[in-house]
């Protein structure tokens, strides 16, 4: 919804879909031409007609599906009819908004050539990926692997607030604010940055045993506890490349001096 305010704001035609039918009147006020659409076992041909007159209507297909929705092993299923939907429409660009939960969980910096989107690949985020790889030319794309999203709503204060003993207080937090997930995804389609993979991320990546307590602590709420442990876990984003071709400057890079915009 927040980014389509905000291409609808920069003049665009925007149609979304939605699963549920109470989201439509909010979507329509917010200027969007709005749709029911729901994937999955009870998709048939009344999805496909109008997911294939949606797609014959719009030059940018956004595709942001959370791969929560499906059981395990199922997203890239889940999301196959929109790939032959993509190629029957002849849709010229797709941006795939991915995770950088395909990343292995291990303590080095990972950038975006550390997990490759196949077809085959392992993971369901990955093979979900590789459904929009374009082949023959038929379209462009770009995919954009988020940071755990923080922003109005998704204060991250609550996340791990009053938990104990928890683990992996070593390692580093990958979190990005809607705001600059707004700013880049209007970004590339803006610019037409199409044919790469992009880590988003805020720069900072402050220790989690010191982070969650004071984000906790800013919404006055009991701050979790962390195990004592020595050794550094956890894997941090880096998000240079997006910073290197994209024309957008990130906003909130120091996620603690984000939290009041949470």
């Amino acid at each position: 919804m927040a980014l389509a305010r905000s291409l609808v704001a920069a003049g665009h035609r925007v149609l979304g879909t939605t699963t549920s039918p109470e989201n439509i009147d909010g979507m329509q006020a917010a200027g969007i031409e709005a749709h029911l659409l729901q994937l999955g076992t009870n998709f048939g041909a009344p999805g496909e007609a109008l997911l294939h007159s949606l797609l014959t209507q719009a030059d940018v297909l956004v595709l942001n599906v959370p791969p929560r929705t499906a059981a395990t092993g199922a997203y890239p299923t889940l999301l196959r009819p929109v790939h032959r939907a993509v190629a029957a429409a002849g849709t010229r660009y797709v941006l795939f908004v991915s995770s950088t939960s395909v990343y292995p969980n291990e303590a080095r910096e990972m950038r975006e050539s550390d997990a490759i989107s196949t077809r085959d690949a392992a993971s369901d985020i990955l093979r979900a990926e590789g459904h929009f790889v374009p082949r023959y030319g038929q379209w462009k794309s770009t995919v954009v692997r988020l940071g755990g999203l923080i922003g109005p709503g998704r204060a991250p204060g609550r996340f791990l607030a009053g938990r104990r003993e928890l683990a992996q207080g070593n390692a580093p937090v990958n979190l990005v604010h809607l705001t600059d997930v707004v700013g880049v995804l209007a970004a590339i389609i803006k610019h037409e940055t199409w044919g790469h993979t992009f880590n988003v991320c805020a720069a900072q990546h402050p220790l989690r045993r010191n982070f969650y307590p004071l984000a906790a602590q800013f919404l006055k709420l009991e701050s979790p506890t962390f195990k004592d442990e020595h050794e550094a876990t956890g894997k941090t984003i880096d998000s240079s490349l997006v910073r290197s071709l994209l024309p957008y400057q990130f906003q909130h890079d120091d996620v603690l001096a984000a939290l009041p915009y949470c």
